[in-house]
């Protein structure tokens, strides 16, 4: 890992490679090396890097006009949440900076939809393995002990279940009153790449239903096409009641957005919410750009065809290896779980490799590439993945075998 810089937090363990400029799935560091890029800055840039068209968006927009406040109308922040609510069956739209605030958005609507149904301590709930942000509520929603430390006691209001175990949320509807929603993901990406089966997020629709609960869908990391539809829970043909979105909706420029429709779209009056930056014309205008261009160039179904490839192709060359456990995902998202910890395999791809990618849950190889990458590019991705995990377990192999012979 590179050192801290002097004048920053060590908040992150950054990787020893100063990048310089990107063009589609690829990067060039400040020695002029190429690398490949199969995070795409974690589900962000979905587009590729250095896209021309929305360079020259940002740069137009920002000679006309980049911000006036949530005090007065913005005709792009109007024509977005237009757009957006058209592709996801929402009917009304917040616009904020993160997919963090989204989700801050919604459990705020969550406890409004409590409020109006006289729920004094509303329970929302949340599922084992899951991440939803690092403010102190997302933080608290989120299952994963790892982000917890240090910042407890967490913010109440929340309880779990083990994720795609349906039975477990009838559970608690038989025993909890005060429960208002549920807040789930089409595929837990931070929990190791675990896809919520298409049964199991229809029948959370009808227990919401049945309990008048609101469905609350984090698109944030599975939005914008990553899976093969635009948003994720369009794979099992249900709605939910709002959903939020992020990273790939800009492009790299911040933008967050939170949907609603039925009773939870009419929940904010003003004085409820707000944001100073949230829906500027700049955000906006890159929004819809974004937007446009996934459209005109099909890129949810590029990304499901992408995404077969390369689910195969590391199937194949990955197939009895004693060291891998299990390889799955959903589209361009996808996850190899390993049989042991390989937070190692980050840098080591980095510099072996010439490869970007991500470990989550301490053994699995997460890929989310730009939903623009061709054929050469899976391939590349397939073959370098696999030397690593060969040569990981090489060594690996090599030491066990050594601390036996002594």
């Amino acid at each position: 890992m590179a050192q801290p810089a002097a004048h920053l937090m060590h908040a992150y363990a950054r990787q020893p490679v100063h990048f310089e400029h990107g063009q589609d799935a690829r990067l060039w560091d400040s020695n002029g090396r190429e690398y490949l890029d199969a995070i795409a800055g974690v589900a962000v840039t979905n587009l590729g890097h250095s896209h021309p068209e929305i360079a020259a968006v940002i740069a137009d927009q920002a000679t006309r006009l980049m911000h006036t406040s949530n005090l007065f109308g913005i005709a792009w922040q109007e024509r977005l949440g237009e757009r957006l609510c058209e592709l996801a069956g929402m009917e009304r739209a917040f616009f904020c900076n993160s997919g963090a605030e989204a989700n801050e958005t919604a459990l705020k609507l969550a406890r409004l939809h409590a409020q109006s149904r006289q729920i004094k301590h509303p329970a929302v709930i949340v599922m084992d393995n899951s991440f939803h942000g690092r403010t102190l509520a997302t933080l608290a929603a989120s299952g994963n002990p790892a982000v917890h430390r240090g910042f407890e006691p967490l913010m109440p209001g929340f309880v779990r279940a083990p994720f795609n175990q349906i039975d477990a949320v009838r559970e608690l509807a038989a025993h909890n009153l005060d429960i208002v929603a549920v807040l789930v993901e089409a595929v837990q990406g931070e929990g190791g790449v675990h896809v919520a089966s298409t049964e199991y997020l229809q029948q959370l629709r009808a227990l919401c239903d049945e309990y008048g609960w609101l469905l609350m869908m984090d698109e944030v990391q599975t939005g914008m096409g990553r899976t093969g539809t635009w948003f994720g829970y369009q794979h099992a043909d249900v709605l939910p009641d709002v959903m939020t979105v992020a990273k790939g909706l800009g492009n790299g420029f911040p933008i967050g957005a939170c949907l609603a429709r039925g009773r939870a779209a009419e929940l904010f009056v003003p004085g409820n919410h707000g944001s100073t930056f949230g829906g500027n014309p700049l955000a906006c205008r890159v929004g819809c750009a974004v937007l446009h261009i996934i459209e005109r160039e099909q890129l949810p179904q590029r990304a499901g065809v992408q995404g077969q490839k390369l689910l195969a192709g590391l199937r194949r060359s990955l197939a009895d290896h004693p060291a891998v456990a299990a390889i799955r995902g959903h589209g361009l998202m996808l996850g190899i779980e390993l049989t042991a910890p390989c937070g190692e395999l980050v840098t080591r791809a980095l510099l072996d490799e010439a490869l970007l990618i991500s470990v989550t849950r301490e053994r699995t190889i997460r890929l989310l590439p730009a939903l623009i990458i061709n054929d050469g590019q899976v391939a590349q991705i397939v073959e370098r993945v696999s030397r690593l995990v060969h040569s990981w377990h090489a060594a690996r192999e090599s030491k066990r075998s050594l601390a036996h012979a002594g």
